[in-house]
Order: structure tokens, then sequence, then C-alpha cells
């Protein structure tokens, strides 16, 4: 059917963001129960929520009834005594994701450009064209970013610049001075969206804080998440640390209520639970050194990972993701990330891991 109404042109061309497939819609379609289906493919934690988040989430399921705290004042006021920032350094999002659409909201429109790293998170070029700019993409360098050539892609129409540190899909992790000599090359015009989805992995991450905090670089705003490490996928909630000038601009394109009271009460009792924080991260150390051995002894090109997946190149990454698949393991093809010959592979829980690796291996050795 022809509909009576036009849309918006940018839509013409915009792919939709497909995300990794959940186990009940692979368990369906394979005829399997999903107790039997692992999932490796969305960078989710295995280890789940924290049990304090999922008793908060008990407690705060009775007052569902109610509009949550639009301002999200205990979660918002926790999270900035934890990060030693004042509550306007602080814009929350249903997830991180929204966040990059407020800013993309709030700085970009038609002839506007926004710069960013060939291997970025698809979600970068997407908010940029939805605003109808123009996306500058830079070549990436042993599959990370090309810092340098990020700055000198800046014209007189960016107004936004996208990096990821770790990155994804590719994990790879821009060296600390290289981070530093961006933030302070880029014209004081250009806003620097540093997104460390996947900070806490590292053991040592770089601290950019600091720079807020102080108000030495306006033009920096740091998003965050806790889908990852916090295992608070399924709830949405991310946050960005800006100047609190910055935060109030962001907040007149935020939806109301948009942090429902669920995502509230399971990310403040997460923010207490430091020893799963740290249990998680030690099961991804252990889960990404028993891939690399596996890839490096099984000759299976990898990029090394900062973050909790790993990038392989398999030949035809969307054969071998279903054949995954079909194994009832679920890993993600990229060739919407212009990688067809490789998958993303979550790391697991270490039953998850050794079974993900059997497969692969009987699926290229048969390919040999």
């Amino acid at each position: 059917m022809n509909l009576p109404f036009s849309f918006n042109p940018v839509l013409e061309n915009l792919p939709v963001y497909q995300p990794g497939r959940p186990i009940e819609e692979v368990a369906r379609e394979l005829g399997l129960p999903p107790r039997g289906i692992i999932k490796m493919a969305s960078n989710e934690n295995p280890l789940g929520p924290s049990p304090a988040a999922l008793a908060a989430l008990k407690a705060a399921a009775r007052k569902l009834h109610l509009y949550p705290d639009g301002n999200a004042h205990y979660f918002k006021q926790k999270l900035a005594a934890k990060l030693a920032v004042d509550n306007g350094n602080l814009i929350l999002g249903n997830g991180s994701n929204e966040i990059l659409e407020l800013i993309a909201h709030a700085l970009l429109g038609p002839g506007a450009e926004a710069v960013m790293s060939q291997y970025c998170f698809l979600v970068y070029p997407l908010v940029t064209r939805l605003m109808g700019a123009a996306p500058v993409v830079v070549p990436a360098r042993d599959y990370g970013h090309d810092l340098p050539a990020l700055c000198r892609a800046v014209t007189p129409r960016t107004k936004v610049i996208f990096a990821a540190n770790p990155n994804n899909p590719t994990g790879t992790l821009a060296a600390p001075e290289a981070v530093r000599q961006l933030i302070d090359n880029t014209p004081p015009g250009v806003v620097i969206v540093m997104d460390q989805a996947y900070l806490e992995f590292l053991e040592e991450p770089q601290d950019l804080i600091p720079l807020v905090r102080s108000g030495e670089k306006p033009n920096l705003i740091l998003l965050r998440t806790f889908s990852k490490i916090y295992g608070l996928a399924g709830l949405r909630l991310g946050y960005g640390i800006g100047h609190p000038d910055f935060v109030a601009a962001l907040e007149k394109v935020r939806q109301p209520f948009n942090v429902n009271s669920l995502a509230q009460a399971g990310g403040l009792a997460a923010l207490d639970d430091e020893a799963h924080v740290q249990k998680t991260r030690q099961n991804n150390s252990e889960g990404l050194k028993t891939f690399e051995s596996a890839l490096r002894e099984m000759g299976v090109e990898y990029v090394p990972s900062s973050a909790n997946f790993v990038l392989l190149r398999v030949g035809e990454g969307r054969r071998v993701a279903g054949e995954m698949q079909a194994r009832g393991v679920i890993v993600r093809p990229v060739d919407n990330y212009d990688l067809p010959e490789w998958v993303r592979i979550s790391i697991g829980a270490p039953r998850e891991n050794q079974r993900c690796l059997k497969a692969l291996k009987k699926i290229l050795s048969k390919k040999k």
C-alpha cells in the first residue's frame, strides 16, 4: 500500500540498527528449548545482574503504578558522589544510546558534519544521518581509531567527533597519550564524545573525568553504561558526564521519565556491589585469555581485545555465524560494519566459552 503522506527524506537511505538475536527467537526458529542455546553476540554480562540489584528490583516493583522520579534524584546523587562530580555534570539516558541521540539533536543538522572512525559503533552514523548531517568516516589504523587523523578531518562544518575507547566492534584501545592529544588538539567549538561503555573492563583505565570536573574541557562528554559490566542491559540505563551548561542543553531534548523506576533502583543498588564488578572483570580477563590461546592454536586471526568480546576472521562471517547458531551458539556477524569476513564473540562463562570454541573449531576445520 502506498501511504498518503511522505516521510522525512533522511529516512529513505537510513539503515535500521540490527541487534543481536535473542535466545527465545533462535529457540523458536530451531525448535530447541531456550536453555539449550547460549548467546554470545551482544556483549552482555554472562554472570547476570548483581544480587543486590535483583533485590532492589523486587522492592521497586511494588510501586510500578507510580511515575518514576523524573530527575532520578537519589540515583544521580549517588552516582555523582561515586564519580566525584556535581549532579549538574550528569545526564541520564535510556541506555547510553539515547544520550548519543540527545547529543545529535542538540548539535547536528543539515550542513553539519560529525567525524568518526571506520569500524565505529553503528549508532554514530545513524544519529548523524537522522539529523540530516553528514558522517565523515576516517580510515582505521590496525582496526582501531587513528586519533590524529580524526582531528585532521575536522572542518568548519564539524560539530562532533565520536570515538569509543575501547572500541566496539573491534575491541581496540587507544593509547592514553593519543587520547589526550585528540582532546587538546580539537578546536573548542567541536564536541568530543568519548564513549566509554567498556571502560570498567580495563584494569587501569585512563581517567578523563578531571578534565570535565574542572571545566577545563567543556567540549568533552564521557558516555558510560550499566549494560555491560553491571549486567543491567535489560533495564537500559546509561549516563553522560559533561559540562553543566552542556548537560542543561541536553536536558531540553530529553524525554520526561526516560529512566524508569526499575532502572533507577537497579542502578542504585548495583553501584554498591563492587564484588560483582570485580568478579565480572576477572571472568572476562580469564575468558579473553582462553579465547586468544585457542584462536592462536587454531590459526585464526583475531584483534587483541580490551573489551568483553573478541573480533575474529572466519572467512564468510554470516555463514559461520549461521552454522554456529544451528549448533545453539549465537554470535554476531559484522558485515554491517564493513567486516564481512569477521564475527564478534562475547566472552561468556567458562562453560559457554568452551562450548563456543568447540563449535567454532568444528565449523572452521570442516571449511578447510
